[in-house]
């Protein structure tokens, strides 16, 4: 052995003193030798197996040599690496030094290694090459490589080179998340209505109405404006107005709940005159005192004094009006009470009327127009017919989704498309927004919907809470989405 060692440092020696033409640690090129006949990485859980078998049947090894070829996963980007253990192939000589040295010495340079073999030039050679490694996020857009390492006599270094193996290290889950189109449903019949408030003064105890009081002229012309628009379209066709009256808590409920009847039914017959509506159309209730309006109205005031004392006597008044609006002046100091009558309780005394109409068909063409000037006359279903008038593809056809979807908010075939139209254009946020509000009605189609929406934007436990309530419900579609989403997030 002593011989051997000697007559390698010789040879090295000999060629760097010479100045061969081949420089010792010259790139060799014995990856142009090894074909990868066969891979396969998978992940199982948390580790990624790794099989490959490598044909050297090409390879030519001189028997000095020893060639480690190493397997080396290679981050997309940030030039992170993962070097897998390696496979070497020595000469003859090489292979007798490597043997005899781990006889005498117990260990060798090939320790580490997964396969240690000699190189039988000229002969069929494969190594099936195996080993496990924990997976980790980036492996999935990693690539990999085999890198060769020669050494010669003395083990000198003789040249790294490096052959690609897979482009793609880790073919991680690919979600296919669907979201089908919803039909709109039929309106045989659109109706429609406008809801409008008049808050009329009247001098104390009265319900005459009389236009020169305050501001009276300019509410109740614009109450007539808000029904003429509707009776003089020759689209719409009024089947009713609908009058309701409310009175502040100041004084007897009783005597309260009769005020706001006689106001109301004198405003009704005002404006029936004025308007010329049949006087068949017009329905007339009242509500008394407005306590409801009243937790409202509070709100608007955080800076009366004692306000979450006052607001919790209302949360707490139960059937005697009477008695809670007692406990204002008897609890609470005078300018307290003196602002509820002066500021907060003025709005409550109204009377909220609703003009109910009937819209007629629009042809294709008469759509066309409306959608731009007033599209609540249209239907969800006439909007989609000039949707597809344009083409599916067109930036009119979106478009007009949208319009439908803020046209009418809580109709679910309309927003479910607009937002499936936005996933489509990767606006992802846009369709969050649009399903959020209706989320809690638990239609299986919101929450399929916005269940891919949040995969999409990457929120997947968002995505699968609200795919797992879609799913309990048998959809078909939505038990594939969760599948999808739950397969992602075994990779993350």
């Amino acid at each position: 052995m002593k011989k051997e060692r000697i007559y390698g440092k010789w040879i090295c020696g000999a060629l760097l003193l010479f100045g061969a033409y081949a420089p010792v640690c010259a790139q060799t090129g014995h990856l142009a030798g090894v074909r990868v006949v066969d891979d396969e990485v998978k992940k199982h859980g948390r580790e990624v197996h790794v099989n490959l078998v490598l044909d050297v049947a090409g390879m030519h090894v001189k028997r000095q040599e020893s060639v480690r070829l190493y397997p080396v996963v290679v981050a997309k980007e940030g030039g992170k690496s993962l070097e897998l253990p390696s496979v070497v192939l020595d000469g003859k000589v090489r292979d007798k030094i490597h043997r005899r040295t781990k006889a005498l010495t117990g260990s060798a340079v090939t320790d580490g290694a997964q396969t240690v073999l000699r190189r039988k030039n000229g002969k069929a050679q494969q190594v099936e090459y195996s080993t496990v490694i924990p997976y980790e996020p980036w492996l999935g857009s990693a690539r990999l490589v085999l890198r060769e390492q020669t050494t010669g006599c003395a083990e000198c270094d003789k040249g790294t080179e490096e052959s690609p193996v897979k482009s793609t290290f880790l073919q991680l889950f690919r979600p296919h998340y669907t979201v089908a189109f919803v039909p709109p449903l039929k309106e045989p019949v659109k109706m429609r209505d406008e809801v409008k408030v008049a808050r009329l003064n009247f001098r104390q105890d009265s319900h005459k109405i009389d236009p020169a009081f305050h501001n009276n002229r300019r509410e109740l012309d614009s109450v007539r404006h808000s029904i003429d628009i509707v009776k003089d379209n020759e689209d719409l066709t009024i089947t009713g107005i609908y009058i309701t009256g409310y009175a502040s808590p100041e004084g007897r409920a009783a005597y309260n709940e009769k005020l706001s009847q006689r106001r109301a039914e004198a405003f009704a017959q005002y404006v029936q005159k004025e308007t010329k509506v049949d006087t068949r159309l017009w329905h007339v209730v009242w509500r008394g005192e407005d306590w409801a309006g009243l937790r409202l109205e509070l709100d608007k005031y955080p800076n009366l004094l004692q306000q979450k004392e006052v607001i919790a006597v209302v949360d707490a008044c139960g059937g005697d009006l009477d008695t809670c609006e007692q406990r204002f002046k008897d609890e609470f100091p005078p300018e307290v009470y003196q602002r509820l009558v002066n500021e907060v309780y003025p709005p409550l005394r109204r009377n909220e009327y609703r003009i109910e109409y009937k819209v007629r068909n629009f042809n294709l063409e008469e759509a066309r127009k409306q959608i731009h000037t007033n599209p609540r006359l249209l239907s969800v279903e006439e909007m989609y017919q000039v949707a597809a008038s344009y083409g599916a593809d067109t930036p009119q056809h979106g478009e007009v989704l949208l319009i439908a979807a803020r046209t009418y908010p809580g109709n679910v075939p309309a927003v479910v498309n607009a937002a499936r139209y936005e996933l489509g254009r990767g606006r992802l946020r846009e369709a969050i927004l649009l399903l959020l509000p209706l989320q809690e009605e638990a239609d299986v189609r919101v929450l399929n919907c916005l269940g891919v929406a949040y995969a999409n934007d990457r929120q997947y436990e968002k995505a699968r809470a609200v795919l797992q309530r879609a799913a309990a419900t048998g959809d078909a579609e939505a038990k594939e989405n969760l599948r999808n989403v739950e397969g992602v997030i075994a990779d993350l």
